[in-house]
């Protein structure tokens, strides 16, 4: 049976528009003291040695690509290019080139995404957060709700957001809608610790080790990765850790008990609808670290 073609949903054909008209448009200069970054800008970190290169760089060069600003009460914001200006101010400009465009908080949200994810230097945690961000956009919901979609597309059990998904996903060149769900998505999650050290730079394969590891082991191997070992070192350590027994500072017995109640349809069809609802919020409140090591879903 031939699959029927997606229906393009409004605004998708139309995301890159912005970006790719760029060329066409005169740049001008501005004081570098007249402009100022944008709020929703998803790069959230600056590596201090890699901005210094740059700036190095713009000492010798200048600017070679204008910044993307759009007039704001107070002199311009910048869209596109905080990056730039940070190193241009750095390297002792006083004005950059520019692109001024006129754009809703909405356009200049997803411009500053499309622009960002385009990047080679954007870290995984940034990456996977900029592009929840815009599909959250294009689902017109937030990013809680497309996190939940995008998991439910991708075990078929939402086939409503899969041609949106893929549509999204080749219009922005942002590769596999599928892959980026299995594999990326879950970084948001990770424990602070391990995000703040994929934003100096720990690599993803590395992170996803520890993070997987449990809670009580990721310390000691944030340590030694942060120390200089690689993936195969850390994650050679992680699984002599897992090795050793660990102690039980929970009630065997208690738990066991549990486990044949709730297993049990029976006894589950004894209970009233207030107790069926305590019972499910019980289970919607279970810590992650439990969750994470019985292998449940989000």
């Amino acid at each position: 049976m031939t699959r029927r073609r997606p229906t393009p949903r409004p605004g998708i054909e139309d995301l890159l528009n912005g970006a790719s008209s760029l060329a066409d448009m005169p740049s001008i200069t501005l004081p570098v003291a007249d402009l100022r970054p944008a709020a929703f800008q998803p790069r959230r970190h600056f590596d201090p040695q890699a901005l210094a290169d740059l700036a190095d760089s713009i000492r010798k060069q200048g600017v070679l690509q204008p910044l993307l600003v759009r007039p704001a009460p107070d002199g311009h914001e910048i869209i596109a290019g905080e990056r730039r200006w940070r190193a241009a101010q750095q390297a002792g400009l006083t004005e950059v080139p520019v692109y001024v465009r006129d754009l809703t908080d909405e356009q200049a949200t997803r411009a500053a995404l499309l622009e960002n994810l385009h990047r080679e230097d954007l870290n995984q945690y940034e990456e996977a957060a900029a592009t929840l961000r815009l599909v959250a956009l294009t689902l017109g919901v937030d990013e809680d709700t497309a996190r939940a979609r995008m998991y439910a597309a991708a075990r078929g059990t939402n086939t409503e957001d899969r041609d949106v998904l893929e549509q999204l996903f080749a219009a922005a060149s942002l590769g596999s809608w599928q892959s980026f769900t299995t594999n990326k998505l879950r970084v948001l999650r990770y424990p602070e610790a391990i995000v703040q050290a994929m934003q100096a730079g720990l690599h993803y394969s590395i992170a996803a080790v520890i993070a997987a590891a449990p809670d009580a082991h990721q310390a000691e191997l944030l340590a030694l990765a942060l120390g200089g070992a690689g993936y195969r070192e850390v994650k050679a350590r992680r699984a002599a850790l897992e090795a050793r027994p660990t102690p039980l500072k929970v009630d065997p017995t208690r738990v066991t008990e549990v486990g044949k109640r709730i297993g049990s349809v029976k006894w589950l069809g004894t209970l009233d609808d207030k107790a069926q609802k305590d019972l499910q919020g019980w289970l919607n409140r279970m810590p992650d670290s439990v969750r994470k090591a019985m292998n449940l879903p989000d």
